[in-house]
């Protein structure tokens, strides 16, 4: 069995569940995660954020429930209304962290949310993933590019497309995946780890 995580780095409640993620990761070291990166704000979607007038309340509906940060640069951002949420370069990045480091995807998409939601980065912007890179001790040129280059885009694409494949529409959403290849719903949205781990635990059980 393998988890498949659907989020999107642009999404206020995958940034919530990331500490979530974590500590299922923790408790499950021996299951192996696949990272997809669910496309949230493409096409007619990427425009000011000013559009998206509920924003501001869901963040604290957020913050209430699962003790997300959302730091003062990011605010501004809202304050301001022009950034532009670009989901498809945010999933090149998240494939160029994910070819850095297979293993770390989970802390890396943590990190890339963090850089947006907390310090307010654009996820856009290749300086982003270079200082995340580092931070990380990453090879910093590599990852910057890797997120510009033609196979970030493919990789980005690939996600959206296996993302709808899976039927997944809402986001952040945890599956299982057992090996025969039917799969399980563990939480969309909002779970606690504890409520995760249990579903694990009967599904272990039935298998």
């Amino acid at each position: 069995m393998k988890l498949v995580y659907v989020f999107d780095a642009y999404c206020g409640w995958s940034h919530g569940f990331a500490s979530t993620l974590a500590e299922v990761v923790r408790r499950r070291p021996d299951l192996e995660v696949d990272v997809v990166s669910g496309g949230l704000f493409t096409g007619s979607r990427r425009v000011p954020i000013r559009e998206f007038g509920y924003v501001q309340g869901a963040n604290a509906k957020i913050s209430e429930l699962t003790g997300a940060e959302f730091g003062a640069a990011y605010e501004r951002l809202i304050a301001d209304g022009s950034f532009v949420m670009d989901s498809e370069a945010a999933a090149r990045g998240v494939a160029a962290l994910r070819q850095a480091a297979p293993d770390r995807t989970v802390e890396l998409a943590a990190a890339l949310q963090h850089a947006f939601y907390v310090d307010g980065l654009s996820l856009s912007d290749p300086a982003t993933y270079r200082a995340l890179a580092e931070a990380a001790g990453l090879e910093a040129e590599s990852v910057v590019a890797a997120f510009t280059a033609p196979e970030s885009a493919a990789a980005a694409q690939d996600d959206f497309v296996r993302a709808a494949g899976l039927g997944v529409d809402s986001f952040p959403t945890l599956l299982a995946v057992t090996g025969d290849r039917s799969t399980t719903v563990l939480a969309v949205g909002h779970a606690t780890a504890e409520e995760i781990n249990r579903r694990l635990d009967a599904l272990t059980s039935v298998s």
